[in-house]
Order: C-alpha cells, then structure tokens, then sequence
C-alpha cells in the first residue's frame, strides 16, 4: 500500500473519504485528542493535524451532532 502514496506530490490530494455525521464528529474528536497528546516538539506533527481539522465543519456544528440520534438514524435505515 505504501507503493500506492509513494507518487503523492506534496499539497496534492492523496485521499477522499465519505463520512457519515456520526464518523465525523469520531473522527474530530480523535484529531483533537491527538492533537493535545503531542509535545511542543512535534511542530510538524501538530501542524497537519490542524490542517485536516481545518477541512473539517467548525467546533460548533461538529457539537451539534448527537451520536445517538445518529445510531437511530443508521439502524432505521438498514
């Protein structure tokens, strides 16, 4: 799989992903606790972390959605 990321050129788009509202608020929670584990001396580290929360809908929207209301919603639809 490495193979595959080997020919990314920096800035270029690596990866989509499609998320579900549940998956997003996951995964902005684990960005931002990765975020407060690291130490000052990992500025680089940091730096791309806050770059992908930056794709990411502001801190407001990503509190608004409720996980339990969305486990409804998924097992409603299957």
């Amino acid at each position: 799989m490495s193979e595959q990321f080997d020919t990314i050129q920096p800035g270029e788009i690596a990866f989509r992903l499609d998320l579900t509202a549940a998956e997003l608020k996951v995964t902005h929670t684990a960005l931002k606790s990765l975020l407060d584990d690291f130490g000052h001396e990992e500025h680089d580290v940091q730096q791309v972390i806050r770059q992908v929360l930056n794709k990411l809908p502001d801190e407001h929207s990503i509190r608004a959605i409720d996980l339990r209301h969305e486990a409804k919603r998924e097992v409603q639809s299957d």
